[in-house]
């Protein structure tokens, strides 16, 4: 079978790789340098496992911008950015919209499958706008820089089928079972269900886990506010296995590409839905922010120089969109406190802010360094470190 994918990020090539080690593949991307490196065996992104496989030659991969080489493909997979605008209050799905346009001219016999994040409604919408028939929905559950590994071994699959139409659901359920068969493991729970139930599955889930992620940083403040154990509290409410000892490690706030858009586009759609707790669960994490920037303040004068220990949100990724860092930084940026920043993946300075790449120099001219995750490299500068990583891990 062949397959195409349209955009290479973490997602796109995730998927591409996955099903390369049994079909052909065609892998579509508008960044040439992207497209080079794939072909030539390297990852643009930072994920030891597609890099593994992409080195092995093992794959049935080639990588194109040229998007008429999908032609003939049984599946065409969207996996474009859809980033969210605060300007109209929704993600933007220009990308998602022109990718389809253009795959209906180089394979009107494909079923297009969108797996990029989208609003709640919007792929019978598209169907309904532009007379499509053969548009599906699959959402993804993926961590950055651990993308190949949740498809291999994914938690569910679940593919989204817009009206009553017999022929689209056959699609939808053989390419859940593409996606099955390409997993590692078997028996993956799966649902097929309307289009608009599976948009929905994607943003509920992802704001679930931000709440988890308010939750256990308000539960943090609190402790440090009164001089408590967080990691105390912390274990015995997780003993309850209800509850459980996971996804509970105190952070900065949420943030990397998925949770900061997808809870504010499930905000917006809430626009005339009576609640209170999707709503909180977006204030949470700028009243978190908030708390850690006057932590700092609280132990350092104006003028004083705050080092910022990486800018990515998360261990074994390259990428800090959205990362909760950010606004910390342009408050105390703001409020007189020089920013020294050591992130290994930038050259040069970042948006009139200093990057030191020398890391004892960096440590030695900082006053406090703040990290949202530990790492060994600044142990041995614990005694300047401010972080509320816990347990040492993500």
């Amino acid at each position: 079978m062949k397959v195409s994918v349209v955009g290479t990020g973490y997602v796109g090539l995730s998927l591409a790789v996955l099903i390369s080690r049994r079909h052909e593949v065609v892998a579509v991307d508008i960044v040439k340098e992207k497209v080079d490196l794939i072909n030539s065996g390297r990852s643009p992104i930072a994920d030891a496992d597609i890099q593994g496989f992409l080195s092995s030659g093992s794959l049935r991969l080639k990588a194109t911008t040229d998007i008429g080489e999908t032609s003939g493909s049984r599946f065409v997979i969207v996996a474009t950015p859809t980033n969210y605008d605060p300007d109209t209050g929704k993600f933007d799905t220009s990308s998602v919209e022109g990718a389809v346009a253009e795959i209906r001219g180089t394979c009107p016999n494909a079923t297009i499958v969108i797996k990029s994040t989208v609003p709640i409604g919007f792929t019978e919408d598209l169907c309904r706008r532009t007379g499509a028939k053969d548009i599906i929905f699959s959402p993804e559950f993926l961590r950055e820089g651990k993308a190949l590994h949740d498809n291999l071994h994914p938690s569910r699959i679940i593919v989204g089928v817009p009206g009553p139409d017999p022929e689209l659901d056959r699609s939808g359920r053989e390419f859940a079972g593409l996606l099955a068969d390409c997993a590692v493991d078997s028996d993956v729970p799966t649902g097929v269900m309307g289009s608009t139930e599976a948009e929905s599955v994607k943003l509920f889930s992802n704001t679930y886990l931000a709440m988890r992620v308010a939750f256990f940083n308000e539960l943090d403040t609190f402790a440090e506010m009164h001089g408590l154990s967080s990691k105390a509290i912390i274990k015995g409410v997780c003993m309850d296995p209800r509850i459980g000892d996971f996804y509970n490690n105190p952070s900065f706030g949420y943030g990397g590409y998925c949770l900061p858009k997808d809870t504010k586009q499930l905000l917006s759609e809430y626009r005339d839905v009576p609640n209170s707790l999707i709503h909180a669960v977006v204030e949470s994490n700028n009243v978190r922010k908030s708390f850690i920037a006057e932590e700092i303040e609280k132990r350092l004068a104006k003028g004083a120089a705050v080092g910022v220990y990486r800018l990515i949100m998360k261990s074994g990724s390259d990428n800090f969109r959205e990362s909760s860092i950010f606004d910390i930084i342009r408050r105390l940026k703001d409020g007189g406190y020089r920013i020294i920043i050591f992130e290994p993946t930038l050259k040069g300075d970042y948006g009139g802010l200093r990057v030191e790449p020398d890391l004892g120099r960096f440590a030695s001219e900082s006053d406090i360094i703040l990290a949202n995750r530990m790492d060994p490299q600044i142990a041995p500068y614990r005694d300047k470190v401010f972080c509320r990583d816990i347990f040492n891990r993500d």
